[in-house]
């Protein structure tokens, strides 16, 4: 049986998986990162495999990282939260470990999984959507992963939505993760409580009296409850990623789109007022066949079985 080593790097942390071909981690190891520190990540990602390769015969490496990877799936030509720029990272690796090393863009990586072995394993085009901190974006066409003319293609989270809006990290204004990211929940929630909203009273309780200790998390724990601010706080969050959905479908037209990320953890009280504001929006509603808008499967696991499978594609 193939087996590879998924890694799926963050700004806090590393993890290094064995995946076999159905998909199914057999060990995995988690360790800090350090993510200013551009030899100290590599050394990290080295020792893991080395580490994995003790107790299990890896083949192949596939490295998932938030940033932007060239065509040829080698260089990090840039990476937000990490020290990487124009590193040819699967030159390095190779070098160190001996073995074919892949690199994908996180979202990217994170779409195949599910593709794969996840929600979209029953159908060949798919769009996933990662709510997070941001708005992460993968496509599969044709049961291939699409990148783009350049590698970088599929990032989603910055189609611009607002005209002069809020402004964004990425230096434009009105992002779509600025309206349908875990940090606009987070953001719309606070500004409520710090604005003394009587609605904003339960959550705040919630957050021992502290606007600033609101978090995505404590948000859909109050909607759980039946807190009514926090379910519309999650209603609206779903309305914008629906539209989003919407025109991203016009252009795309998948037969799933899979959502994902922390903030998928609110389930139907955010997939359903996405699906209800899809609906609405999409272009030819009524005329065309409709997709469905389903929750992803692998969790936070999705990007490293994806980014182990892609050395095998």
């Amino acid at each position: 049986m193939s087996l590879a080593c998924g890694i799926d790097v963050g700004g806090t942390k590393i993890a290094g998986g064995v995946v076999d071909e159905s998909g199914t981690i057999l060990e995995e190891l988690v360790v800090e990162s350090p993510a200013t520190d551009v030899p100290a990540i590599e050394e990290a990602i080295e020792k893991l495999v080395t580490e994995l390769r003790t107790r299990h015969p890896i083949e192949a490496v596939g490295v998932g990282a938030a940033g932007y990877i060239d065509k040829a799936r080698a260089v990090v030509l840039f990476a937000p939260n990490l020290a990487w720029r124009d590193l040819d990272l699967k030159a390095d690796l190779e070098q160190t470990l001996g073995l074919p090393v892949v690199v994908e863009n996180d979202a990217n990586a994170a779409a195949w999984g599910e593709f794969q072995y996840g929600a979209g394993h029953d159908v060949d085009d798919l769009l996933l959507v990662t709510v997070g901190t941001g708005v992460g974006g993968g496509v599969v066409l044709d049961g291939s992963l699409y990148r783009g003319a350049f590698g970088v293609g599929a990032e989603i989270g910055h189609m611009r939505v607002v005209p002069d809006g809020i402004l964004c990290g990425c230096g434009n204004r009105g992002c779509f993760e600025m309206y349908a990211s875990g940090s606009a929940l987070v953001r719309e929630s606070r500004a409520a409580a710090h604005a003394g909203s009587l609605l904003a009273a339960d959550l705040l309780e919630r957050a021992g009296g502290d606007p600033n200790a609101i978090t995505g998390p404590l948000v859909t724990e109050a909607a759980r409850a039946g807190d009514t601010f926090a379910i519309e706080q999650l209603a609206s969050l779903g309305g914008w990623l629906g539209e989003g959905i919407a025109s991203l479908t016009a252009v795309l037209d998948p037969a799933v789109v899979v959502i994902g990320g922390g903030v998928s953890a609110a389930g139907e009280l955010l997939l359903g007022p996405a699906r209800a504001a899809f609906a609405a929006q999409l272009t030819g509603r009524g005329h065309r066949p409709m997709l469905e808008i389903r929750k992803a499967l692998l969790g936070n696991r999705a990007g490293l079985i994806g980014a182990a499978d892609l050395t095998r594609h």
